[in-house]
Order: structure tokens, then sequence, then C-alpha cells
């Protein structure tokens, strides 16, 4: 895919989403359903557990195709989640 392509369809930037919650067990299948019931392939998505004790669970998702409101309603969502903290949501920008 050549990165003119990208730069002029808007619905191929990716939306970015950074989980971080409690390092349970079924965090990552909830975070990941949200996606999944939508019918969404993830473009990427990497876990890392984090803390002195590795306690926290950071989940990084970048997801392409999204209408805006749907992008929010999964960050709103993902933050209603058990042992989730926080989710950081943003929109990747076009280079320049």
């Amino acid at each position: 895919m050549s990165s003119a392509l990208s730069a002029s369809d808007p619905h191929l930037l990716p939306y970015c989403y950074c989980v971080e919650a409690h390092a349970e067990p079924s965090v990552m299948a909830r975070v990941l359903e949200q996606f999944v019931k939508r019918g969404l392939m993830p473009l990427r998505c990497m876990a890392a557990l984090e803390g002195p004790k590795r306690e926290a669970l950071v989940i990084d998702i970048q997801v392409v195709g999204l209408e805006a409101e749907v992008a929010e309603h999964i960050a709103r969502s993902l933050g209603q989640l058990a042992y989730v903290e926080r989710v950081l949501f943003s929109r990747a920008h076009r280079a320049a």
C-alpha cells in the first residue's frame, strides 16, 4: 500500500488505544473482545507487564476502518471494563 493512498483515505489512519489495567488473566480477552464483536481485526496489538512486581498490564492497539463515533464508543467501553484503570485514545495523523 502506497503512502499516497494511506494519506488520501482517512479510514486508513489508525485509531490508537492504550489500555492500562491491573494484571489479571481475563483483561486481555475482554479488551480484544471489544474489537472482535464488531468484526474488527487490530492492525497492531502489543501487551506488556510493567511495574516492579509486574502488577500492571499495558495493551497498545491500533485499528483502521472505524467511524469516529464507533472509535470513541470503543474507548468508553474499554474504560468500563473490570480492572481497567485508564484508557488513552488518539488518532494517527497524516505525515506531512
